[in-house]
């Protein structure tokens, strides 16, 4: 079977709770980037952004986390602060997409948004490739805008995803996938693809 078909069937996200270090050298998020970097984008507009955090800058990103949780509930538990705290530490490595998708007179902003879910999709399968597992997350803090302004974010900025990245330190099992017939057709043809 072809070595890129056989990656794509068996890539499965991991929770990053599953994951250890090390994670990717300088060299390999670079190749990461790059990758994502080549995605469709119509008009050549470079409707996304990365950022990424790795070493000391997840704490400080999770501390973030943690002061927007203590704003929103004065009275949050330590394990409750502490989840917040640790939520960019668990993976050794986490790749913020950030979306720009902007009003553009022929680019529709829907297929700038797309172009920032397929850069997602590029990082998360060249990190596969690379012998990573990974996790393509948003939760809460993404759409929080205290928390993307606490990470750099302009307000016509939004998360497309955290892609948390390293090795894995636990086994899951798959999730069941749909079945072609549900969710596949033939234009025109009375029956779905089996």
């Amino acid at each position: 079977m072809n070595e890129t078909i056989a990656l794509l069937r068996r890539r499965r996200s991991l929770p990053p709770a599953g994951m250890t270090g090390p994670g990717p050298s300088p060299q390999e998020i670079e190749t990461l980037l790059t990758l994502a970097a080549r995605v469709p984008d119509h008009g050549k507009l470079t409707p996304w952004r990365f950022i990424v955090f790795e070493g000391e800058a997840r704490t400080r990103a999770g501390e973030i986390a943690r002061r927007i949780l203590l704003e929103n509930e004065p009275t949050a538990s330590e394990a409750r602060q502490d989840a917040e705290r640790t939520r960019f530490s668990r993976a050794p490595l986490v790749i913020a997409v950030v979306s720009r998708a902007r009003p553009h007179v022929k680019i529709p902003q829907w297929e700038q948004v797309l172009s920032a879910g397929a850069a997602c999709m590029n990082i998360v399968t060249a990190a596969n490739a690379l012998g990573y597992v990974t996790a393509w997350l948003t939760e809460w803090c993404a759409y929080d805008a205290r928390f993307c302004a606490g990470i750099g974010l302009a307000e016509d900025e939004k998360i497309a995803g955290f892609i948390h990245i390293g090795r894995q330190n636990m086994t899951s099992e798959d999730r069941p996938r749909p079945a072609l017939a549900d969710v596949a057709s033939r234009f025109g043809a009375a029956s779905p693809i089996s």
